[in-house]
């Protein structure tokens, strides 16, 4: 087993004009509100508190250049969408800065998209899929908060999921537990060297 790189936050962007290294290899964390994507980061990382863990939801409005090294390349976390306490306007502008990064991003490998385990497919989650494909960006789906189901829930999710992705494994992953981080790991340096 191999160690995998470590991740330095290098900088934080809040607007299209702080968006950084268009070209570099970079991959997009994508995912609801409170999917857990501050804890995954943190797992990946290895570390505690590499990512703020915000006891509210949606709080994440920002991008973060998240740097592997070795590899030479950025996990970018994006801020999370559909959460229900921001105002409709405060939604839209983040779907169009999400969008905007998403399409303006030369060196984007894929869109990691996180999600909940404990939920069927919900609609923010199959409209970015869509814009994904449309922008021809592959998807690499991880289920988060496995410890939070049951076996034939999990079982479900991946089942609904696989047909939605089709052809795209799904990696099963819980933060708490560290379940899953080397197998997203090896599928993420398989897509970087891809």
């Amino acid at each position: 087993m191999h160690s995998h790189p470590v991740l330095e936050l290098e900088a934080t962007a809040f607007n299209k004009a702080q968006l950084i290294h268009p070209d570099a290899v970079q991959l997009a964390l994508v995912g609801r509100s409170n999917v857990g994507k501050s804890s995954l980061v943190n797992a990946l990382a290895g570390r505690k508190a590499m990512a703020k863990v915000s006891a509210t939801p949606g709080k994440t409005r920002s991008v973060n250049y998240y740097r592997a090294n070795p590899g030479d390349f950025y996990i970018v976390d994006l801020p999370g969408y559909g959460y229900a306490k921001c105002s409709k306007a405060e939604q839209e502008k983040w779907a169009a800065f999400l969008q905007y990064y998403l399409a303006n991003t030369a060196g984007l490998r894929s869109m990691i998209l996180l999600i909940d385990a404990r939920l069927t497919p919900q609609k923010p989650d199959l409209a970015l899929v869509s814009f994904a494909r449309s922008v021809k960006l592959p998807i690499l789906p991880v289920l988060t908060k496995a410890d939070k189901c049951g076996k034939s829930e999990i079982s479900a999710r991946k089942k609904e999921w696989e047909a939605i992705v089709a052809g795209t494994p799904l990696i099963i992953t819980s933060s708490s537990k560290r379940q899953g981080m080397a197998e997203l790991w090896d599928a993420i340096l398989q897509l970087v060297e891809g």
